[in-house]
């Protein structure tokens, strides 16, 4: 599996040879194997890409992510027929038990709730008002803890005037970072054979990562995190640049010190063994106690 994510954030054309990805740009031409590579962003609408490369990436299991003129991911490549998709794996996923469901999405409500306390705590919040919140969790979230949880969470991250919906700089990098973690799970989903449209929670007709959604709930506070840290007016390319490159900082999951995209792949095939199986299972995503403040190295 490949573990550098590369950035295009110029004119660039972008071509396969020799199990390689070639980028020319005005400045030179680089040469990347395709074995290397975990995630590409083409980051420009001034970059060409051959479908022989995209071919190529595909059948390396490399996500293409494409963003638009204003920079936000616009689309992304999914493949369609991974070798390991089967008539009994779909059948598995269409008759998931509802009861393993509620249970599976009452546990990563609750690691989603306790990572924001976390993250809270880590800036010097009170967390008391969530803490009570996470006591009135029940099975399957009926009350909709999660939501009134979220909405006091950035309250109290990013101020009383911050409203998620509007088109702030922060709301522009928070939809960036969380558009990469819900990539990276749409792969490790497809790449062990689910469809990603079937969630467990997420049920909209109009998203094609209902299942994604779901299971990237707990990871989404590592971008709250590190973007809290950051002081900027506006959504600069090395705020993106470091959202990417989040993929590569050290998390615990389980126990276990891994980084993020690695602990992606863990806990996604642990959430669907507990589906397909009932095979008993921890979710614990956690931090370390400091705020990364990495840089990207791989962007062209």
């Amino acid at each position: 599996m490949g573990w550098r994510s590369v950035i295009i954030s110029q004119h660039a054309k972008l071509s396969y040879s020799a199990h390689s990805m070639i980028v020319q740009t005005i400045e030179g031409i680089n040469t990347i194997p395709i074995e290397d590579i975990y995630l590409l962003v083409v980051q420009t609408t001034q970059a060409v890409i051959t479908t022989e490369l995209i071919n190529s990436l595909n059948k390396n299991h490399v996500k293409i992510i494409f963003t638009d003129e204003s920079h936000s991911p616009a689309c992304e490549t999914v493949e369609y027929y991974p070798n390991n998709r089967s008539l009994d794996t779909l059948e598995c996923q269409y008759n998931w038990p509802q009861t393993r469901m509620e249970l599976l999405w009452t546990k990563i409500v609750n690691r989603k709730i306790i990572n924001q306390i976390k993250v809270l705590k880590m800036y010097n919040h009170d967390t008391q008002k969530l803490s009570d919140e996470l006591d009135q969790l029940e099975l399957n979230d009926v009350t909709n803890r999660e939501a009134v949880v979220a909405r006091k969470y950035f309250e109290q991250l990013f101020g009383k005037e911050f409203k998620r919906r509007d088109f702030s700089p922060m709301n522009n990098a928070l939809n960036y970072g969380y558009s990469i973690l819900l990539s990276n799970f749409n792969r490790e989903i497809v790449m062990k054979g689910y469809l990603t449209y079937l969630g467990i929670h997420h049920h909209s007709e109009e998203n094609a990562f209902n299942l994604s959604s779901d299971l990237m709930e707990p990871f989404r506070p590592i971008v709250d995190l590190w973007l809290n840290s950051k002081q900027f007016n506006d959504f600069t390319p090395d705020i993106k640049f470091g959202l990417v490159e989040l993929l590569n900082i050290e998390i615990i999951y389980n126990g276990e010190v891994t980084i993020l995209k690695n602990a992606i792949e863990k806990y996604t095939d642990d959430c669907l063994n507990f589906l397909t199986n009932g095979k008993p299972t921890k979710i614990e995503v956690d931090f370390i106690n400091e705020v990364p403040n990495n840089a990207l190295n791989d962007n062209v």
